[in-house]
């Protein structure tokens, strides 16, 4: 594997730990809320420190999602392999992303049914085309589908944080409509580059 490669392959790594640490509280509350016990445990300072390593795995996943790109062309280590590879690892770091949230009941679980189909679909594409011998790494618009996932999972993941740390209702009910309304623009965009993907098989 290249520099760029194992760059990738960060992401890989903090995707179930995201969804770990994510879920956490639940699986404790649940726990810990068995009757005779009543009183929560998580103190604010707890639910800001949650709130903390989550930020930070989000934005060290998006951050390797920059850098292993640039990583590759400036060493001129792009290849076959990372051109699979990263696209590879920016789906499951997203979609576990949105599973969580869709657990959380922050996102229609709907939406995330489209977005698995179309990746399945994605993967299906490309093991077509690896059979004539082309390699099919991202294109704009899985690029520009890639960026609307990455924003409704920051957008989301403010909501998740003013919710917990009980700053405003008024707000949190602001942040999940954005976040709803971007990730329906992600799944059309989704869609759209899908049939992008479709058409250059079948010119091949």
């Amino acid at each position: 594997m290249t520099v760029a490669d194992k760059v990738t392959s960060i992401r890989i790594i903090l995707a179930p730990i995201f969804f770990i640490i994510y879920l956490l509280p639940n699986l404790l509350q649940s726990v810990i809320d068995a009757p005779p016990a009543g009183d929560s445990p998580f103190t604010p300072l707890l639910k800001l420190l949650w709130v903390i390593v989550l930020w930070v795995l989000f934005i060290a996943s998006e951050i390797t999602d920059l850098l292993d790109g640039k990583i590759a062309r400036s060493r001129n280590e792009t290849s076959d392999f990372g051109k699979l590879f990263d696209p590879f690892s920016d789906t499951l770091v997203r979609i576990t992303y949105f599973l969580c949230f869709v657990i959380d009941g922050m996102l229609p679980a709907l939406l995330l049914l489209i977005v698995l189909y179309r990746e399945f679909s994605i993967q299906f594409l490309r093991n077509l085309l690896l059979k004539k011998g082309i390699v099919q790494g991202a294109r704009g618009g899985g690029k520009v589908k890639a960026v609307t996932y990455m924003i409704t999972g920051a957008v989301t993941l403010l909501a998740v944080s003013v919710k917990t740390l009980d700053l405003s209702d008024r707000l949190f009910s602001v942040l999940r409509s954005v976040s709803i309304s971007i990730f329906v623009l992600s799944v059309i965009l989704a869609i759209l580059s899908f049939l992008d993907y479709l058409n250059v098989y079948r010119k091949s």
